[in-house]
């Protein structure tokens, strides 16, 4: 492994790489504690079926309460039998000729300049022959500026139809490599993804590589602290979905994934009847007999969802999406799955009715101790013994199978964190409508640091709980109807109840931490100890970002409003990177600096070593127009400083973008706006936004 790949936006690698094959006696302990867990289960759930359904009134809640854990039973096994395999995909022998021809597509809507840049220079400086596009559906200037600046070819459509996956089939049409590679615009690929990825299409039923998604700001509402890698999706990315590799049920989850363009196109192009276009798309490729591999190497990095609000409204958008390919495409009547590959995306649409079994887990206490009636015709103690026994051995094989990737406490707590998107998505499949695609808010998400809203859910669902266990003790008081004495009968659901609350409790803290209200800055920070010099004054990097650095100044301190050249000794270059700026504030010798105009090249080297791919690395892809009705031909990669200025203003408008000769339009020809105050303060401060379009 290289040394430059240590980088500020990598916090830590320890578990990034391709996890190695587990040993045969942690293989059989893993397993045997697996079987175990599912027999348990299994024994369990006939003893309450055959001998404990209670009759008269008490039925109509031992039957609901049954009825979640057989959900719970089946939900076990599907995930037993998705994480059972989980070693590394093999990849296929290399074939004789040239490797397969590459377009990378980034696609972007609203994304701030400084989400969007990294992911730009990080494309072009990957390793292997490529030509990188930047689909722009917000037609905006100052991107189309900074995207050829760098070398990349920007590309923009007529209609914005069908949101991302329209985008991607309007690239579609204008392709004409064997592959394209797509990023959204916030993921930051490593410079060997291609040379990792690419192996595998030696396998020429093969469509479709994806790796994790795995993100660098680990302060984000997703992680499970700042700082460390363990986020809400490590779960699925480093675990789940190399299980589904092994059933032939890989998916593509939207980004960091290289398809096969003539397999896209044999399909129709991108899926457009959901919004979860990316994983309805896989189906239909293996519902046509393509194949999917799963590399589990993290091999890029983006943002995760910040807030709540952001959190709230991608899992809306992934579940409302996944019940429509539920009305479109039911994994279990489409023709041409497997049967492996059916339980696979049986498994995947059916997680999302997982909360359904939390709420009523969470209510079925309450109404035991509102009720005084006992779902279960069987002695308090004997119950505790039968449900614990399977409980802890489901516990153990969870913490096994998921091999460290879930922290129990962390898993409990988003069970409930999840619920009111969860909940609100599942109901679309019966309360009727498309939904409308929103993009995930990243970056910056408002002036002010307010705290987010909880949702009306969990407030209502804190009140339910804490009411129960008033009335508990207004009942062992003898305040109330329902008589309630010190044994088991009560104490089991007023531990229940109690320990649901505290995991409600501390999802409504986790939602209102002042650390995850509405993002002010436009970028974000990585701490960084680099030398610098501000005027020539001897300075350190304290941290930095695309909009601007704070740098800790050696001796004469400059003014607050002076206009100053910062430069920054970055670890594989011998000169200077060179930025001009403006000085925002001070505080002791500590100056915080804004960068002003349009400093394309020199921001692209600071991102380069910021994610690990080395200033000195960065390259841009020289363009040469060419015609649609030309052979596809592969960019050749220069240094950027040696990128020829005419070749790149020619290819704001290339013809190879073009899907038809037409008159010129009035886009065509107006210039890049005068740099108003307005405007420079959009591109100087280089603000987050929606990467997960």
């Amino acid at each position: 492994m290289s040394t430059d790949r240590a980088a500020l936006g990598r916090p830590s690698r320890t578990r990034d790489a391709v996890p190695a094959p587990e040993s045969a006696a942690r293989l059989l302990v893993v397993r045997a504690v697996a079987v175990a867990a599912v027999v348990a289960t299994a024994g369990y759930l006939t003893w309450r079926l055959l001998a404990t359904l209670p009759e008269g009134p008490a039925l109509w809640l031992g039957v609901p309460f049954l009825g979640l854990e057989l959900y719970g039973g089946i939900a076990l096994v599907l995930f037993v039998m998705t994480t059972w395999d989980v070693r590394p995909a093999a990849v296929p022998p290399a074939r004789p000729g040239p490797p397969p021809s590459v377009t990378v597509l980034i696609a972007t809507y609203d994304e701030h300049l400084d989400v969007l840049l990294p992911t730009v220079a990080a494309c072009l400086a990957m390793e292997g022959e490529h030509e990188t596009w930047v689909l722009d559906d917000g037609d905006r200037l100052e991107v189309e500026e900074m995207v050829t600046a760098l070398g990349a070819r920007y590309v923009s459509r007529p209609e914005h139809d069908h949101a991302k996956a329209g985008n991607l089939n309007h690239a579609l049409a204008l392709v004409r490599t064997d592959l394209v590679a797509v990023f959204d615009a916030d993921h930051v690929p490593d410079p060997e993804f291609l040379t990792r990825t690419l192996p595998y299409f030696a396998d020429d039923r093969l469509a479709l590589v994806q790796t994790p998604q795995h993100f660098y700001n680990t302060s984000s509402f997703e992680h499970l602290r700042p700082g460390v890698d363990l986020h809400e999706e490590s779960l699925f990315y480093r675990v789940i979905q190399a299980g589904k590799h092994h059933a032939g049920a890989a998916f593509w989850c939207g980004t960091n994934a290289v398809l096969r363009a003539r397999a896209l196109r044999e399909i129709g192009g991108v899926a457009t009847e959901s919004l979860t276009e990316d994983f309805h798309t896989t189906m239909k490729l293996h519902r046509a007999g393509w194949r999917s591999a799963y590399h589990n190497e993290v091999l890029a990095r983006g943002l995760a969802a910040g807030s709540p609000a952001a959190f709230y409204a991608q899992r809306r958008r992934w579940g409302r999406g996944a019940m429509q390919v539920l009305r479109h495409d039911n994994p279990l009547t489409a023709p041409g799955l497997t049967p492996r590959q059916r339980l696979g995306y049986l498994y995947s649409l059916s997680a999302w009715f997982d909360s359904w079994r939390t709420l009523g887990l969470a209510l079925v206490p309450v109404a035991v101790l509102v009720t005084g009636v006992f779902p279960v015709d069987a002695p308090p103690a004997l119950f505790a013994v039968m449900a614990g026994v399977p409980f802890l051995l489901q516990q153990v094989a969870l913490a096994l199978l998921s091999r460290g990737f879930a922290p129990a406490r962390f898993s409990l707590l988003f069970e409930v964190v999840r619920l009111p998107s969860n909940l609100a998505a599942t109901l679309s499949l019966v309360l009727r409508g498309t939904g409308r695609f929103t993009v995930t808010a990243k970056g910056r998400t408002g002036a002010e640091r307010t705290r987010a809203r909880v949702p009306a859910v969990l407030l209502v669902l804190a009140a339910v709980l804490a009411g129960s266990l008033l009335f508990t003790a207004a009942s062992l008081a003898g305040w109330t109807p329902v008589a309630h004495g010190p044994g088991a009968t009560t104490l089991v659901p007023v531990f229940w109840v109690a320990t649901t609350l505290g995991f409600v409790v501390a999802g409504i803290r986790r939602i209102r931490d002042p650390r995850f209200s509405a993002e002010r800055r436009d970028g974000h920070r990585f701490p960084a100890a680099l030398p610098a010099v501000v005027d020539g004054v001897p300075a350190r990097l304290v941290d930095v970002s695309l909009g601007g650095a704070q740098v800790r100044v050696r001796g004469v301190a400059a003014a607050v409003g002076a206009e100053v050249e910062l430069g920054i000794r970055v670890p594989d270059r011998a000169a200077h990177v060179v930025f001009r700026a403006v000085v925002r504030s001070r505080a002791d010798d500590v100056h915080r600096l804004q960068f002003t105009g349009r400093q394309w090249r020199e921001l692209a080297a600071l991102s380069a070593t910021a994610f690990g791919a080395g200033a000195a690395r960065w390259a841009a892809t020289e363009v040469t127009p060419l015609a649609v009705e030309a052979p596809a031909l592969v960019a050749t990669r220069v240094p950027a400083a040696s990128v020829n200025p005419d070749a790149v203003a020619a290819a704001v408008r290339s013809p190879f973008v073009s899907p038809v000769p037409r008159p010129p339009l009035d886009d065509d020809t107006r210039p890049i706006p005068l740099l108003t105050p307005e405007l420079e303060r959009r591109l100087a401060s280089a603000g987050g936004g929606n990467a997960g379009r």
